[in-house]
């Protein structure tokens, strides 16, 4: 009879920013593992103000608004909300969205997603925008943050779309040197590590020497929850041992169930 919990008995690291980390603990450990939690990166709400006062006052004035990071969505919102008090203040405007879980903070505010790409990534969004309806002269509001690539702005931008970008927010490193559970880390090691953002490898690149395991600690492997977070652990030289099919917890839990079966 198979386990109903697979991932018993493994210590899994999750890399996610400590306020956001709540729901993969949950679900990990439905699946019996032990979550060691290594905030690589904070995530910050970060704007300016007067630039966010205009877009909320021309915001009925946009045919599309799109989300490339639930982070992004958050803030929107939280924002949104400051300014008014009747959901219906954000008119007609469609929503697309990168992933699931952007979309699922624009579903909690009773909103719909029109547009959602299968492959989570900013390509397949610009494309799939691109195939649904001409672009040409169309007003597109993107919400970013610090460390958004262009490609998506530019992607838009090429299809002839009047493209305003809106940065609410910075995600920036830790600094876990004396964090205690690194400390527990660095000596016991874990069975798996989850990269869940580009910015994340980047954190642990740079980290190296305060997340260095002890010589009796166990390797973990490494886990990649998309493209995007593969080319960054490849181009740092990371092992990628193993990627989520889809962008969710649900798929890369998947994965590295998988590839502890296999050995």
């Amino acid at each position: 009879m198979p386990d109903p919990k697979p991932l018993s008995g493994r210590r899994i690291v999750v890399t996610r920013p400590r306020e956001q980390a709540a729901g993969w603990r949950a679900q990990l450990e439905a699946l019996g593992a032990a979550v060691i939690e290594l905030p690589l990166i904070q995530v910050t709400k970060d704007f300016d103000q007067q630039t966010l006062d205009e877009v909320l006052a021309e915001l009925g004035q946009y045919e599309w608004l799109v989300f490339t990071s639930a982070n992004g969505a958050r803030f929107f919102f939280e924002e949104f909300h400051r300014a008014f008090d009747d959901l219906r203040s954000i008119g007609l405007v469609r929503i697309a969205v990168v992933g699931e879980a952007t979309a699922d903070v624009v579903r909690g505010q009773h909103l719909r997603v029109d547009l959602q790409p299968k492959k989570a990534n900013a390509e397949e969004l610009a494309k799939l925008m691109a195939e649904r309806e001409s672009l040409d002269s169309a007003k597109v509001l993107v919400v970013t943050g610090n460390l958004n690539r262009e490609t998506l702005v530019d992607k838009l931008t090429e299809a002839r779309a009047i493209v305003d970008r809106l940065p609410l927010y910075k995600t920036g490193g830790t600094d876990l040197a004396a964090d205690p559970v690194a400390g527990d880390f660095r000596q016991h090691g874990a069975d798996a590590i989850l990269f869940a953002s580009p910015s994340a490898v980047q954190s642990f690149f740079d980290q190296a020497a305060a997340l260095k395991l002890g010589a009796k600690a166990r390797r973990p492997l490494s886990g990649s929850i998309g493209a995007t977070t593969t080319a960054a652990m490849k181009q740092l030289g990371l092992p990628v041992d193993f990627e989520a099919a889809e962008a969710t917890l649900e798929s890369l839990a998947d994965a590295l169930r998988d590839k502890l079966s296999r050995g």
